[in-house]
């Protein structure tokens, strides 16, 4: 067999396998995952009587009240909290709306803003989940996350591992490799600075914070965070402002194209309710089990306290941030129905230009690159959360993780990440029904602890959590006082 015959062969076996990737991911997204986040969402929106909405306002209340400083056992929930915002807000909040948009048409939006309601309730509760069973690890952090909840919440000893690898595979790896590579075309487009050069120096910014840990992320995150979100809030509100008698307009489109009344790219309705699914869970990534890693790491009096705290950030971010995208786009001429040509971050770039003249799409690009910073950051301490599990997080295993991170970065900025954007999809989709199947078998353990959260602040009282108010559980006594007073 000669060397082109073999060539052609290797490539024939590239493309079958591609073909196939996409099929099983196209039919997980399309049928398996969809059904799955809407069940899980609907049970705790139910069972909890609408929590998410019922206690918004205390939710709000909720930041008043918290410590917004660490303390020497933890992170605070503050800095939680802005630390899954960093995760939260990035590229899919300015390049996966844009490719939710052309693929699915404006009435993506609409499910999108569905799937982070029911979110809102499943991100509570699995980040609630992730606070009662937290460990211990070392003297100044805690770890936790699905990993934990899995082995010591039911005592399951496979999924658990699982999980941990495809956490390390689809965040650690795969999530940070797509950032990166959304990033730099951002950057080559608005500004033409080469992607090489874009990339070496995000590999570098981002080795000074990934070697500081979970406190020097929190520090970097409570500080970049609320800027970059304030930021970008003020160009969406600009826009917004410039075009407020077409607003009405393009919000009747979503709804009308939600429901199939008006064709959409891609497959009509089918095409709307699979990508709004599947950038709002990339998005938000409620139901995910990624942010119970960071919500575990705080130190706060009760499991259902942070877990209010993490639903608000999903509300921060597709609700409010993502419409905003949604809106910039759709008031503008460049988004044609029709048109095929430009999608992803270059598609909210140029809707941008249009509206803010030339100033636009640089001012986009720096936001991405603040979103994006954070979001690896995110990533990489997720993925570090998933080493833990096995062993010691200060081992040799985290360094050549960190190491071969910051690797993938400088490699990814330049490369064509079709392959990696579908291998991200199929393994995010496995991560997120392992993570839901954990949910529903914890589920009389979850409404449990919002009763008892209830019933505390009805009485007038502060919301604190002792071991003896769930006997029987595997909990640490190290993480958690036995009984009142102590």
């Amino acid at each position: 067999m000669g060397r082109g015959t073999r060539d052609r062969t290797h490539s024939n076996y590239r493309i079958i396998l591609s073909a196939m990737l996409l099929t099983v991911t196209d039919w997980l997204w399309s049928y398996v995952l969809i059904m799955a986040l809407l069940l899980v969402g609907l049970r705790f929106t139910l069972g909890s009587k609408g929590v998410q909405l019922r206690l918004f306002r205390r939710t709000l209340g909720v930041l008043s009240d918290i410590e917004w400083r660490g303390s020497e056992r933890g992170i605070s929930s503050f800095q939680a909290l802005v630390v899954s915002v960093a995760g939260r807000v990035g590229g899919g909040n300015i390049a996966g709306v844009a490719v939710a948009i052309t693929l699915g048409g404006p009435g993506a939006l609409f499910w999108m803003w569905l799937i982070a309601l029911l979110g809102m309730a499943t991100s509570l509760f699995e980040c609630a989940l992730a606070q009662l069973y937290k460990r211990r690890d070392g003297s100044d952090t805690f770890r936790g996350g699905p990993a934990y909840v899995m082995r010591y919440g039911l005592g399951w000893r496979i999924l658990p591992v699982v999980y941990s690898l495809l956490l390390l595979a689809t965040i650690g790896f795969g999530f940070n490799a797509v950032q990166s590579y959304v990033v730099t075309t951002s950057i080559e487009s608005a500004f033409g600075v080469p992607p090489a050069v874009s990339g070496l120096v995000m590999t570098a910014v981002m080795a000074v914070i990934l070697f500081g840990g979970i406190r020097r992320l929190a520090l970097f995150a409570e500080v970049v965070v609320p800027l970059m979100v304030v930021g970008y809030l003020l160009i969406a509100v600009t826009v917004l402002v410039l075009n407020a008698s077409a607003i009405p307009q393009a919000l009747g489109l979503i709804f009308i194209s939600a429901f199939g009344l008006e064709q959409a790219v891609g497959g009509g309705i089918a095409a709307a309710i699979s990508q709004g699914a599947r950038r709002g869970l990339f998005s938000n990534e409620a139901g995910l089990g990624t942010v119970p890693n960071v919500a575990a790491a705080a130190d706060v009096p009760h499991p259902i306290t942070q877990g209010l705290v993490q639903s608000l950030s999903v509300f921060i971010d597709t609700i409010v941030l993502c419409t905003a995208t949604a809106l910039i786009i759709l008031l503008s001429s460049v988004y044609q129905p029709d048109a095929q040509g430009i999608q992803g971050v270059i598609l909210t770039q140029m809707a941008v230009a249009e509206h803010l003249g030339p100033m636009g799409e640089p001012l986009v690009s720096i936001s991405l690159v603040l979103f994006a910073t954070t979001t690896i950051a995110y990533n990489s301490f997720l993925g570090e959360n998933s080493i833990a599990y096995f062993g010691r997080s200060d081992g040799p295993a985290v360094l050549v993780f960190r190491v071969s991170v910051l690797l993938l970065i400088a490699w990814a900025a330049v490369q064509d990440l079709s392959t990696v954007f579908g291998f991200a999809d199929l393994t995010m989709a496995l991560l997120a029904l392992v993570n839901l199947l954990t949910l529903w078998a914890l589920y009389p353990v979850a409404m449990k602890l919002i009763t008892q959260f209830e019933e505390q602040v009805n009485a007038g009282e502060s919301p604190r959590f002792y071991l003896e108010q769930l006997p029987g559980e595997a909990l640490d006594t190290e993480s958690w006082p036995a009984h009142p007073g102590e």
